[in-house]
C-alpha cells in the first residue's frame, strides 16, 4: 500500500503508469487540464490532512470534507453486526464517487471495517481507502485475475459491498439508470450462502457527464473517458444531502430457484432496488 505524500495523486505519474513511454506524447496543456479536472491540488490537501486515518474513519472524514449528508430509510433492515453471518450489500451506482464513499461510511459505521469493496485499481492510490478494497482492473493486466479476486473477497470473513453495474449510471432515453447488473453477486452469494441486502442511493451527475458518457460509450469504447470527470462531478455535489433506502435482506436460497437464470436474478434485484 502506498503512503501519503504531499502529492499522493500525481496525474503525470498516473499517465505514465497507464501509458508507459507513450505518456511523453501527451501535451503539457492536456496534463494541466487533467490535473484541473481531477482537482489534484484539492484532493492532495485532503489526503495529506487525513493521512493518519484509515478505513471507515477516513470515509467519514471524506464525507465531512465534501459536506455530504444522508437521509436513510430502512436502516433497521441492516442485519445485526453480531449475528455471525456475512452479507452482500448491493446498490445502484448513480454517481460513481459520492455514492461509493457515502455507502461505505454507512456500512462501516454499522459493521466497523468488517466489509470490503470491489473497486477499480486506481482507487488503491488512496491509502485511507485501500484497506477496505479488493482491487479490480477489468481492462488492464489484472483482468485475468478478476475471478480470483472476486473469489477471495467472497470467501473472506468480510461483508461485500458491490455496485453490480460496474460503471456508474447512464442516461438513456431520458432515464438515469444503471447499465445491466452483472450476475457475479448472485452466483457468489449462493456459493458462500450470503443473503443479499438491496440498497438504493438517490443522486445524479451533471447533464454534461451524461452527454459525455454516452459519446464515450458509443465512440471510444476502449477508454472510459467519462471516468476522468468523476472527481469533478463529486465536487459539483459538495454540500448535498442524498436519500438512501435499504431494503429487507433477500435470502440466498431465493436465487437457487431455476425459474430464472443468475443474470435474470441479478436484474430482478436491480428492479427491486429501483422500487425502494
Amino acid at each position: 500500500m502506498e503512503t501519503v505524500t504531499e502529492k499522493t495523486i500525481d496525474i503525470k505519474k498516473v499517465l505514465h503508469d497507464k501509458m508507459g513511454k507513450k505518456a511523453r506524447w501527451v501535451p503539457g496543456f492536456a496534463v494541466n487540464w487533467l490535473r484541473k479536472i481531477a482537482h489534484e491540488d484539492q484532493c492532495n490537501k485532503f489526503l495529506w490532512d487525513s493521512r493518519d486515518l484509515k478505513g471507515t474513519p477516513w470515509l467519514e472524514a471524506c464525507m465531512e470534507f465534501l459536506d455530504t449528508k444522508l437521509e436513510v430509510t430502512g436502516e433497521e433492515n441492516l442485519p445485526p453486526k453480531d449475528d455471525g453471518r456475512l452479507y452482500t450489500f448491493v446498490s445502484n451506482h448513480p454517481m460513481g464517487g459520492v455514492d461509493g464513499v457515502a455507502l461505505g461510511a454507512l456500512i462501516g459505521k454499522h459493521y466497523g471495517d468488517n466489509f470490503r469493496y470491489l473497486v477499480n485499481d486506481m482507487l488503491m492510490n488512496l491509502p485511507g481507502l485501500a484497506p477496505l478494497c479488493i482491487p479490480i482492473n477489468k481492462t488492464g493486466k489484472q483482468s485475468r485475475n478478476f475471478p480470483a479476486m472476486v473469489e477471495a473477497g467472497f470467501k473472506s470473513e468480510y461483508h461485500m459491498l458491490m455496485f453490480p453495474a460496474g460503471l456508474c449510471s447512464r442516461r438513456r432515453k431520458g432515464e438515469i439508470r444503471d447499465l445491466p447488473w452483472k450476475k457475479t453477486f448472485v452466483t457468489k452469494s449462493v456459493e458462500t450462502q450470503r443473503d443479499v441486502v438491496p440498497i438504493h442511493f438517490g443522486g445524479r451527475n451533471s447533464n454534461f457527464f451524461y452527454r459525455l458518457s454516452n459519446i464515450s460509450d458509443r465512440c471510444i469504447k476502449k477508454v472510459n473517458v467519462a471516468m476522468l470527470f468523476l472527481v469533478d462531478e463529486m465536487y459539483k455535489n459538495t454540500g448535498n444531502t442524498f436519500p438512501v433506502h435499504i431494503g429487507k435482506p433477500i435470502p440466498w436460497q431465493t436465487f437457487t430457484d431455476k425459474s430464472k437464470t443468475p443474470a435474470e436474478w441479478a436484474e430482478y434485484v436491480a428492479s427491486l432496488v429501483y422500487s425502494l
